[in-house]
C-alpha cells in the first residue's frame, strides 16, 4: 500500500508531536490496514480478523509530500487463529522508516460484535 504524506498525517496534526512529520500513530494505522488486507486469504465467509499486539519501530522521519510504502508479508499459516504478520514502511529514497510485527486474530465478526458491550 502506498501512501503520500498530507498535513493531516502528521504528528501535529494528530497530537502526537509537535513537529510536521509523518505521526507515529498514522503509520501504524497504515500498517494495520496492511495486514488486514494481507489477512483475507485466511479467513472464511462470517469471519474477520481484529488487532491484537503491535511492535514496531519507528525509525525515520517523513515529511509532508514524502511517499511511504507499507508493507506486510503475511505468515505461512494461522497458528490456530493466530496470524503474526512482519511490516515494514520504506519511504520515496527506499530508505527504511519502520519496522515490525503486528498480531492479529481470527473472530466470527457476529460473535464478536454480540459479546463487545455497548458505550
Amino acid at each position: 500500500m502506498r501512501h503520500v504524506v498530507t498535513d493531516a498525517d502528521t504528528a501535529e496534526s494528530v497530537g502526537s508531536g509537535d513537529v510536521p512529520v509523518l505521526s507515529t500513530p498514522r503509520l501504524i494505522a497504515w500498517m494495520e490496514a496492511a495486514t488486514m488486507r494481507a489477512a483475507a486469504p485466511f479467513t472464511t465467509a462470517g469471519q474477520t480478523t481484529v488487532g491484537t499486539a503491535i511492535r514496531v519501530r519507528h525509525l525515520r522521519a517523513t515529511r509532508v509530500g514524502g511517499g511511504v510504502e507499507v508493507l506486510a508479508e503475511a505468515p505461512a499459516a494461522a497458528a490456530g487463529r493466530r496470524l503474526t504478520f512482519l511490516v515494514r514502511a520504506v519511504d520515496d529514497s527506499g530508505a527504511l522508516v519502520a519496522t515490525g510485527e503486528i498480531d492479529r486474530a481470527i473472530v466470527d465478526r457476529q460473535r464478536f460484535l454480540a459479546a463487545t458491550p455497548l458505550p
